[in-house]
């Protein structure tokens, strides 16, 4: 299987992907007996759960000196010190300092929901893939609202791929009041590429969750989590009901690489020059949370016709 590239945004540059459990995934993807395993043991919420139960035993908290050194965090960012983690699951779950993640002033401005690889997609009606040209996965799947559904069908949609590696709080990427979280249901595939490239429609059949995000800008803004192999659970930490800012943190992921998708009303956002590119080349661009990734374009500003109340 070929290589994972994208482009960050920091170093101007493309890179290669070090893949966490890289070998395992290949083989469960890429083999007939993985794929066995794969729809037999490895989709199903039991497997991810007794993952997740596994991560939370004190003996893994010997993972996570050699996880850090290996993957080259940076342990200055993190609110606790490294031998304060009870077990390898609350690390994984860490969260930052907030000068660690600084969020973007412009009052006009969307921010990136996590840490991690991101595509855009600034028309879902004229869509022409994600990881691979042709292949987009069904809209009315993902959110399984045909009222929805049609609303966003011409609507615009950021899709952030968090590794294992990665921060895996996930915040909001703009300021507005939050309803209550819907889950939908779903088996639990990996969202690695290695996975999407096979079949894109994991993304909106996972099991997920969606938040109707209500905001004076940019009108009625869908915040969704994709559930993951190994994801032990999402977890929600806003207030439901209650006017949150950009940046303000939404939950986390326990153990497991994961995805979130934001979907915006048509017309409503203008994404930002290097992550439009990179997106129409099929390449991910790497970018943290709270920094931009785009802004609202003219029409959807104060008095847009897309305002909703």
């Amino acid at each position: 299987m070929d290589e994972i590239v994208y482009y960050d945004r920091y170093l101007q540059e493309t890179c290669v992907e070090k893949v966490y459990g890289d070998k395992a995934l290949r083989w469960t993807y890429g083999t007939l007996p993985g794929r066995i395993s794969l729809n037999t043991v490895v989709k199903r919420a039991l497997f991810s759960h007794w993952y997740g139960w596994r991560m939370d035993q004190p003996s893994t908290r010997s993972k996570i000196a050699p996880f850090i050194q290996e993957y080259e965090l940076d342990a200055s960012e993190f609110v606790r010190d490294v031998d304060e983690f009870a077990n390898f699951n609350e690390f994984f779950y860490r969260q930052l300092r907030p000068e660690a993640r600084p969020i973007d002033l412009d009052p006009a401005s969307v921010v990136f929901p996590a840490d991690g690889r991101h595509l855009c997609v600034p028309d879902l009606s004229d869509c022409e893939g994600l990881f691979i040209k042709g292949e987009m996965f069904d809209l009315a799947t993902l959110i399984d609202d045909d009222a929805l559904t049609e609303q966003y069908a011409t609507g615009s949609l950021l899709l952030s791929r968090l590794c294992p590696v990665d921060y895996h709080r996930f915040h909001f990427p703009v300021a507005g009041v939050p309803g209550p979280t819907r889950l939908i249901n779903g088996p639990l595939y990996s969202v690695n590429p290695i996975a999407l490239r096979q079949n894109i429609e994991i993304l909106a059949t996972n099991k997920r969750c969606v938040t109707e995000l209500q905001t004076s800008m940019f009108g009625k803004v869908l915040v969704m989590e994709i559930g993951a192999t190994c994801v032990g659970g999402i977890c929600q930490t806003y207030p439901e009901g209650v006017a949150i800012d950009k940046g303000d943190e939404k939950g986390y992921f326990r153990f497991g690489g994961s995805s979130t998708i934001v979907i915006f009303p048509p017309g409503a956002i203008e994404f930002d020059a290097d992550l439009i590119e990179n997106s129409q080349q099929n390449r991910e661009l790497y970018a943290r949370v709270g920094d931009r990734l785009g802004g609202a374009a003219a029409a959807s500003r104060w008095g847009s016709p897309h305002r909703e109340a």
